[in-house]
């Protein structure tokens, strides 16, 4: 175990040394949200994926293919890559836009109002979704090292401020970057290991359920599903369309896109094979620790540090990004037009850093409080995609819309998806969807009345541009 968590502990000292250099390249703000502007398609590529693969896409994963889903749990990433590469159709509007926030592209179409709505949307389900990664992150800390739970989260909690305090988007990027390397590769050179500790890939097989072993046993009912769930959620949630601004032009966009998706595919029924090895050596125990199992029962002691070092940086990764979302629409939304408060290149700088530091404190604390994981997702998830979906895309691809629209979408679209939340996802409808559906319709009806009322249309999402 003493192997383990020091090459987990050599991992993170790694992510604070990067952040270290990514500081030495920030000149400016539009260095620290967004990179310069000047990801290529590879480095896009993996600072998506790094983000978009968390604690979900590994260990829960792993956790379904040993329960009910069996190795069709890998849909689950598929999804999420098939979604990923949806987005590339819109990809390069973002990226024309030269935003750096979803708010600031409502803003620009729909007004004051419809961004300020959109801003408290965006910065409550990043702060929550920031917590949610911290409590993943110090949940395998917790089990690896015996540190209490609290201290965990204390500790893996400071060190991803750290590094996204340091380096801003630059630090984020080369995290990421490196970050899913590790997470494919140590996925990727446990499975050899573990299929022979377990008995060989025959003993597995033979050992497990035939319906375990169903390539779409999940449903296509299902996976449609995810494919939608996950489309809204990645082209509107902030940690994924900041990355979109910060390619280096619209063509890097799309091919970042979809090299992500192709990456993301790849990666997928890695962690279903390891929930299946779980179910065959170790029938017995619970289905959320079928990867820590393996991992310590059936792995070297390097490659399990290897892997669990895949896993914390899948958490972290998302932790990152989602810090880094809430101090660009706190700064860019809200202080600088909200609030109307203009500032320079410097003190935007210096306060966005403020503010990564401030938000990571609170998300210490949600996650100290709470220490829950799949009810703060789906709330975040919920409360961030539903009302802004339809628009900000519209907003984004079509240009005859009225700024009313926008603004009943936002809200009618909210409403719906936090009450349906409430009670409690009826028929197997998951709120997300019910309300950027009601979102849409609501979009799609207030504009044509209003078109057909003569109500001006609303100004180009791209008069700011460059």
């Amino acid at each position: 175990m003493g192997i383990i968590w020091t090459i987990i502990i050599v991992y993170m000292a790694g992510m604070i040394v990067i952040g270290f250099y990514a500081k030495t390249k920030i000149k400016d703000s539009t260095d620290y949200h967004l990179a310069g502007r000047r990801l290529g398609p590879i480095m896009l590529a993996g600072t998506l994926a790094a983000t978009e693969i968390g604690g979900g896409s590994s260990v829960g994963v792993a956790s379904k293919a040993y329960g009910e889903w069996g190795l069709s749990a890998g849909w689950y990433v598929v999804s999420a890559g098939v979604a990923i590469v949806l987005v590339s159709f819109v990809a390069p509007y973002m990226r024309k836009a030269m935003a750096t926030t979803v708010p600031e592209i409502i803003g620009r179409r729909y007004g004051k109002s419809s961004q300020l709505i959109a801003s408290v949307l965006s910065l409550i389900a990043s702060s929550a979704l920031t917590a949610v990664q911290i409590t993943a992150t110090a949940s395998i800390v917790h089990v690896l090292t015996g540190f209490s739970l609290s201290w965990a989260i204390i500790i893996s909690g400071t060190v991803v401020v750290f590094y996204t305090f340091l380096g801003g988007m630059w630090s984020v990027t080369l995290t990421d970057f490196v970050q899913f390397f590790i997470i494919v590769f140590g996925f990727a050179i446990a499975i050899p290991f573990a299929f022979s500790n377990a008995g060989g890939v025959e003993h597995v097989f033979n050992n497990l359920p035939k319906e375990q072993l169903g390539f779409t046993k999940i449903g296509w009912g299902t996976i449609i599903g995810f494919i939608v769930l996950y489309f809204m959620t990645f082209s509107t949630g902030q940690e994924a369309v900041q990355r979109y601004y910060s390619a280096k032009n619209e063509k890097t966009a799309v091919w970042g896109s979809v090299l992500c998706g192709l990456l993301m595919t790849v990666y997928a029924f890695i962690p279903a094979l390891l929930g299946l090895i779980a179910l065959s050596a170790f029938p017995n125990i619970d289905e959320n620790n079928a990867l820590a199992t393996v991992s310590v029962e059936l792995l070297p002691a390097a490659i399990a540090g290897i892997l669990l070092s895949g896993v914390i940086s899948a958490t972290l990764s998302s932790a990152s990004g989602n810090l880094l979302a809430v101090a660009s629409v706190y700064i860019k939304d809200i202080h600088q037009e909200i609030l109307n408060k203009k500032v320079s290149d410097q003190q935007e700088l210096k306060a966005s850093r403020l503010i990564i530091l401030i938000t990571g404190v609170l998300a210490i604390g949600i996650s100290l409080f709470s220490q829950q994981i799949i009810p703060l997702l789906v709330f975040a998830f919920t409360i961030r995609s539903t009302g802004p979906f339809a628009a900000y895309l519209i907003g984004l691809v079509y240009e005859k819309v009225t700024r009313n629209a926008g603004l009943a979408s936002i809200i009618i679209g909210s409403i719906v998806g936090v009450t349906w939340e409430i009670f409690g996802n009826p028929f197997g409808v998951m709120a997300v969807i019910v309300g950027s559906v009601a979102s849409l319709i609501t979009f799609l009806i207030v504009n044509k009345i209003e078109l057909n009322r003569g109500k001006p249309i609303a100004p180009s999402a791209y008069s700011n541009s460059e």
